[in-house]
């Protein structure tokens, strides 16, 4: 069977119109991230793949933004931001995180500014980094630290074996 190039010509055109319309209902269909979501997703990739390093806890602050909610209405927030600090080959970086999306499990009231905390951070870029994110916290309480002090318990259990040792012989 021989086609004619007249034929060939049709063809490739109707291949082209059906590749320029799957191409268009794709665009119109799809939907791109949100910038909550970007945020969400860099968050969860730290957890996943970042280096921890130790960092100090600078201040803890809200900062109050407007947020446009309809063409030419503002809608007044804050928003509780993390600023810390942390050193990585000698250098030192200060970094804020916006922990707004995560002040459902995260009180400022319990957030103690000037106490030391974990960085996760991205190896090869080491600004981009976290202290909170849904499923880890590098934040350090109070009362954690006063509660559990591995060396210490260390350090008594075996002074407790020392002494039942030295009583029972």
């Amino acid at each position: 069977m021989h086609i004619n190039p007249q034929t060939w010509q049709w063809i490739a055109l109707a291949l082209t119109l059906m590749v320029c319309v799957a191409v268009m209902v794709w665009l119109l269909r799809h939907r791109r991230p949100t910038a909550e979501e970007l945020e969400r997703e860099r968050r969860l990739r730290l957890v996943s793949y970042g280096r921890l390093v130790d960092g100090m806890l600078v201040d803890a602050m809200e900062v109050p933004t407007t947020v446009p909610s309809a063409p030419g209405d503002e809608t007044h927030a804050t928003r509780l931001m993390l600023l810390y600090q942390y050193a990585i080959a000698g250098v030192t970086y200060e970094c804020a995180q916006d922990v707004s999306a995560l002040s459902e499990d995260l009180q400022p009231g319990q957030i103690q500014v000037g106490l030391p905390c974990s960085v996760r951070y991205q190896p090869g870029s080491p600004e981009n980094s976290i202290v909170v994110a849904e499923t880890w916290s590098g934040l350090r309480s109070i009362a954690a630290r006063h509660e559990t002090r591995p060396e210490g318990d260390f350090l008594r259990s075996h002074a407790r074996m020392a002494r039942s040792t030295h009583a029972a012989g």
